[in-house]
């Protein structure tokens, strides 16, 4: 089975375009969207109604959470006093223009996907999250101590989990096993279609292939392909620079971070 799975649109829609583009060539079985549809742009109504057009599975990240309800709080990390304020612009303007049907839509996001394989009479948990099982906006980055994230994913019983939030892709292959007995928990940050951090302006999602004889005694038993694509970022950047949202956000889609 090939799962796409995407994330961390934030508003993009030449982004989303082009990643349905290009996802669409590589027919996968399964699609599932891990949230924060919006935000940081100027197209979160158009995002959302993509979204929904293609009945596409999503959760809730944290800045749907928090324009689903009117919030001024997006439940984000900014951590100077300039991101504070572009962020403060950022969720005023996006609840300025959002509309109250795409509003509503927001709101009934569920948190977390679960979808269970039965492989070689075995079970496989797959874990669809935001941030983390345990908070929406709770940040996983690939330096996690190994036993904090074995913990994170031990507690909410998930052999793969898959999430976003940071906006930089990884893949971590975690031990779990016991008494000479292995088990192979993954970690998968499936990075951002449009809002990506890791230096490169591409965007980016992850196609998850597993086999029939997948098994989490091996520790190779699913592949995580990492995809980058191509956009039009100065779309994207310019429809920033000529609204009300700071210039900074359009400097941060040219160079991706």
């Amino acid at each position: 089975m090939k799962i796409a799975l995407f994330s961390d649109i934030h508003a993009n829609l030449p982004a989303l375009e082009a990643f349905f583009a290009y996802v669409d060539s590589r027919k996968p079985d399964a699609i599932y969207c891990l949230g924060d549809l919006v935000g940081y742009n100027i197209w979160p109504n158009e995002v959302v109604d993509e979204i929904r057009k293609r009945g596409i599975p999503t959760i809730a990240g944290n800045y749907d959470f928090g324009i689903g309800r009117s919030s001024g709080d997006c439940g984000c990390a900014y951590k100077t006093d300039v991101e504070k304020a572009n962020g403060a612009v950022s969720i005023s303007f996006t609840n300025q223009i959002m509309q109250s049907d795409q509003r509503a839509y927001l709101r009934t996001l569920p948190a977390h996907i679960k979808v269970e394989f039965q492989l070689n009479n075995d079970k496989l948990n797959l874990l669809l999250v935001h941030g983390s099982p345990r908070r929406i906006n709770e940040y996983l980055f690939e330096d996690r101590d190994e036993k904090s994230m074995l913990r994170i994913m031990e507690q909410a019983d998930a052999d793969i989990m898959c999430f976003g939030h940071t906006h930089k892709p990884y893949h971590r292959v975690l031990n779990a096993g016991i008494d000479g007995q292995q088990h192979y928990r993954h970690a998968v940050n499936i990075g951002s279609v449009g809002k990506p951090k890791d230096d490169n302006p591409q965007g980016g999602y992850v196609l998850l292939h597993i086999q029939e004889n997948s098994s989490m005694v091996d520790e190779n038993a699913i592949t995580v392909e990492f995809v980058r694509f191509d956009y039009d970022i100065e779309r994207a950047a310019k429809a920033v620079e000529e609204s009300p949202l700071p210039n900074d956000y359009a400097e941060s889609l040219r160079k991706g971070h």
